[in-house]
């Protein structure tokens, strides 16, 4: 991996933002909620990121919208390689009408268009972090699933599995203590991609109203709040922006470094 400058640079990246995050209520000059200073004020030493449309410090704001962020994104990720590795691990190690029931509901899972279906089940639960996070996490374990079940295709022919099939292990051993540890590589590569993906999705939702709901900050609805100001107060947009590019940008450098690294196919 220390070859790889770009998956060391997002690595880094990631971890300062991961600290920020964590540290943020010891960083932030101000309460992310607090009205400290006139409206669109630009960025100065004072307020390094300048104030939004309510007179709120976008630097607090945006230390705390970390939090929101990288939390969603994980927790996320988390639902869904959780969902995605146990429909794929059945699908692999069974095969035959197993395999053939479980992928095709995967296949009619991938055929409904993944935001349309966040967004009809966002308007009709109540929006806030949590549910959020559940949905991303329902709606996007399907290519874990395909990832997992190819991998155990391939391992469950192998000799070694043969072998604890003799001995009499369990279909539940085999699985969970001799085929999934040497599934992992796909589903931490899949894992770093998903994340980004999940902040993405997260970012669009609260953009749209439909996400992490004011005023408790994410880089989303940050966005939202900016729409009315682009001309006059551009920072407002163009640092959240930034942070969800960068950040976004990290996880696929970092993943591709891992795809490479553990020679993952596909």
């Amino acid at each position: 991996m220390k070859k790889n400058k770009l998956a060391v640079f997002g690595l880094s990246v990631l971890g300062l933002f991961v600290l920020l995050a964590i540290f943020a209520p010891l960083i932030a000059p101000y309460d992310p909620s607090d009205i400290v200073e006139n409206e669109t004020l630009p960025p100065s030493l004072k307020h390094l990121f300048g104030t939004d449309d309510l007179g709120r410090d976008i630097f607090s704001r945006a230390l705390f919208g970390a939090r929101i962020s990288l939390t969603v994104g994980l927790v996320a990720v988390i639902i869904a390689i959780s969902i995605g590795t146990l429909f794929g691990a059945i699908a692999g190690y069974y095969g035959g009408l197993v395999d053939s029931a479980v992928m095709r509901f995967v296949d009619i899972m991938l055929a409904f268009p993944s935001i349309f279906l966040i967004l009809a089940i966002q308007v009709m639960l109540t929006p806030n972090i949590y549910n959020v996070m559940i949905v991303i996490g329902l709606t996007s374990w399907m290519g874990v699933a395909r990832l997992v079940r190819g991998e155990f295709l391939r391992i469950r022919e192998l000799q070694y599995v043969e072998a604890a099939r003799a001995i009499g292990a369990s279909d539940l051993r085999i699985i969970f203590r001799h085929i999934l540890p040497n599934a992992t590589a796909p589903i931490i590569v899949a894992a770093t991609l998903g994340m980004a993906g999940a902040i993405l999705t997260e970012s669009a939702l609260s953009f749209l109203g439909l996400g992490v709901q004011p005023p408790m900050p994410s880089w989303g609805n940050m966005l939202m709040d900016s729409q009315a100001y682009m001309r006059d107060a551009p920072w407002m947009a163009i640092i959240p922006g930034l942070l969800i590019l960068i950040t976004v940008l990290s996880l696929y450098f970092v993943g591709e470094g891992l795809r490479e690294h553990l020679n993952v196919r596909g």
